[in-house]
């Protein structure tokens, strides 16, 4: 089973940064993909980022801009820098990793527990 570790969520305000960590228990070059998904308090649980095999990165419309997903492969770590950020990004992030294609488009195959990310002036 790999352990997947979410950190750095916190308080931030309106315009402010934060980066979040996910450090995962195997080497992450073994998964398809690296993504951080957000659950806002309504429930609603969104996609925003994901980072592929070859490099390559997606952000959501509602990230784009201001959020940057990066990997270092070393560390076994995905990052969540996060910049203007808004009210409305306030969720608890999620870390999540798929190992084929396949699963990527299903819910991926590990989870983290989720760092709480609270916007407040």
């Amino acid at each position: 089973q790999v352990q997947v570790v979410e950190s750095g969520g916190g308080l931030v305000q309106p315009g402010g940064s934060l980066r979040l960590s996910c450090v995962a228990s195997e080497n992450i070059t073994s998964f398809f993909a690296v993504r951080w998904y957000r659950q806002t308090p309504a429930g609603h649980r969104e996609l925003i980022a994901s980072a592929n095999e070859g490099d390559l990165t997606w952000h959501s419309d509602s990230v784009k801009g201001r959020f940057t997903i990066s990997r270092d492969n070393v560390k076994n770590t995905v990052y969540l820098q996060m910049n203007s950020v808004k009210p409305e990004d306030a969720a608890v992030y999620y870390c999540n990793l798929a190992r084929t294609i396949h699963t990527a488009l299903k819910n991926g195959d590990y989870w983290g527990q989720g760092t709480q990310v609270t916007v407040s002036s």
